[in-house]
């Protein structure tokens, strides 16, 4: 006769709980078997007194006995086969979700939305095997299980109503949702996943957009110190003709220009700094923008979805410029204290000057919106003369309806920019820059308190820069082209002589808040003494 082991298998005298051969096998009333010791444990980690299995709950806890006739079948199949009892099931990674029916936590497999439980492959066999648990809606194994379920009706939360933007069950349909849109939550998510792509495309454009003016800061910067190296070479040059008694302006002349350069350096790294912090903030979003596109947790995403759909705030760097354009107006006072002795000098620090001001040339177009009723625009807008006949022109508030006065086209509000107009054989003229929101109407106060920044001839000789108060400009001859140069950030508007490439005048220490738009001012004919145009001509780069 065989012995009873050989009719008995290790799953069949096997805790469900710690997955081993029974070690004081115990019974519940409704048929299931555990380990005395598992199914306490179990119990005492819990505040229901239910079967691990089936989840049937006892009113109260029940006085456990050892079940001998299990314990006898137990013993004889650890003797026969020499099963070891202290054989553990492996222990789950601490990042999975952990089954609620094994006291010894094993990772799961799958989470019931009905059950309310997440069971691993051993416990999820009866949602497999039993018709009624069959029809349990089963997901992925997740922690907070709660959150997938109504909280009105306790039902799953499988559809996604777009008038309120929130997941209901299907009873929500039925009464608070009853007329609003609603569609299965996984269509939802497909269309919030294209979208994601589309938001995760920006946040990668961004990123490239700053790493590329990461990219011109650097070679911003790079060009400051040649440039700057080169002004240096020039300065010294122009020192070296000097007697001992400017050694000292030239000491203050490098300086001025080391600080500036310091303070560009100091400036790019605060920038790049602030533009690797944007990248990685990016590069995190586009990260879980990423994972958030690949996953299959529909309600996972729609409810995360707010904060991610749109990209991070980041500053915009579409105007941000690295401040390198180096000027040479201490150098300039230093060598006006000895003008006659360092004339041939300071012609060749013009020169200098001049050749890197016109690297800033823009194009301007006359605005015919601002110019006076008896000013005549060239078609192509480069040429303005004042006529003897008021033209019948629309009274708009940007129009001069009192001076001879017109502006260029386009304002500037940052950066640097150059342009020339030639003045040859004119006997008036005033040139410079406005403000956007300077006065245009009746009699015009030239100054820079009232947005003004200009120079002017009268009477053929007498030149002058438009200060507070006015300064009278000595010129060794009279201008055939003036060039007119800003810098936005540095406050300042310098006037040039093109022809003899010499500095007429500048103006220094200015703020600007608002865009300067280029100011022209023919005058009067004056019995056609002054007809000849103002022309507004192309830049010609000297090397």
């Amino acid at each position: 006769m065989s012995s009873s082991s050989s009719l008995l298998s290790e799953d069949q005298l096997q805790c469900s709980i710690c997955l081993d051969v029974f070690t004081d096998p115990v019974s519940t009333p409704c048929g299931h078997n555990f380990c005395m010791v598992c199914l306490k444990e179990c119990w005492d980690s819990s505040s229901r007194c239910q079967c691990p299995v089936c989840k049937t709950e006892f009113p109260t806890r029940l006085e456990l006995s050892v079940n001998t006739f299990i314990s006898g079948l137990a013993a004889q199949f650890k003797k026969s086969v020499q099963v070891k009892s202290s054989r553990a099931p492996e222990k789950p990674d601490k990042s999975q979700v952990l089954c609620d029916a094994c006291c010894e936590k094993s990772a799961a497999l799958k989470s019931c939305l009905i059950c309310m439980a997440s069971y691993c492959k051993t416990h999820l066999e009866p949602h497999e095997r039993i018709a009624s648990f069959r029809k349990h809606k089963l997901m992925d194994a997740v922690e907070n299980l709660e959150d997938y379920i109504c909280q009105n009706h306790e039902r799953p939360l499988e559809l996604f109503c777009r008038d309120d933007q929130t997941c209901v069950c299907q009873l929500c349909t039925e009464t608070d949702h009853k007329t609003h849109s609603t569609v299965p939550i996984e269509e939802e998510s497909g269309e919030r996943k294209t979208q994601l792509g589309k938001t995760q495309a920006e946040v990668q454009q961004m990123i490239q957009d700053r790493l590329k003016k990461t990219k011109e800061m650097k070679e911003s910067v790079e060009l400051s110190k040649k440039s700057t190296e080169k002004v240096k070479a020039d300065s010294v040059e122009v020192f070296r003709a000097l007697l001992r008694c400017i050694e000292r302006s030239q000491a203050e002349l490098l300086e001025v220009m080391e600080e500036k350069q310091k303070a560009a350096e100091r400036q790019a790294e605060e920038f790049i700094k602030e533009l690797e912090q944007e990248i990685t903030e990016l590069k995190r979003r586009d990260t879980e923008l990423e994972q958030l596109s690949h996953t299959e947790d529909h309600l996972h995403l729609l409810q995360v979805y707010p904060s991610l759909c749109s990209p991070p705030h980041t500053k915009n760097w579409t105007d941000v410029r690295i401040n390198t354009h180096l000027r040479v107006e201490t150098l300039r006072r230093a060598l006006s204290q000895l003008q006659e002795e360092l004339s041939k000098e300071m012609e060749k620090l013009d020169e200098i000057d001049l050749k890197r001001t016109e690297q800033y040339a823009v194009d301007v177009t006359l605005d015919p919106d601002s110019a006076n009723p008896f000013l005549i625009l060239s078609d192509d807008g480069k040429q303005v003369t004042c006529g003897d006949t008021e033209q019948n022109l629309p009274k708009n508030p940007e129009r001069f309806d009192y001076c001879v006065c017109v502006l260029g086209k386009e304002g500037f509000s940052s950066g640097r920019f150059y342009y020339e107009v030639q003045v040859k054989g004119k006997t008036d003229w005033t040139l410079g820059v406005t403000t956007e929101s300077s006065n245009r109407k009746g009699e015009i106060t030239l100054s820079p308190e009232d947005g003004y920044w200009t120079i002017w001839l009268r009477n053929e000789t007498e030149y002058t820069a438009a200060e507070s108060p006015y300064v009278r400009l000595s010129l060794k001859q009279a201008p055939q082209k003036v060039g007119v140069f800003v810098d936005y950030e540095e406050g300042l508007i310098s006037f040039y002589d093109v022809e003899v490439r010499s500095h007429i005048y500048s103006f220094t220490g200015q703020s600007f808040t608002e865009k300067l738009y280029p100011y022209f001012n023919p005058s009067d004919n004056d019995g056609d003494k002054n007809s000849a145009p103002l022309i507004i001509t192309p830049v010609k780069h000297h090397k």
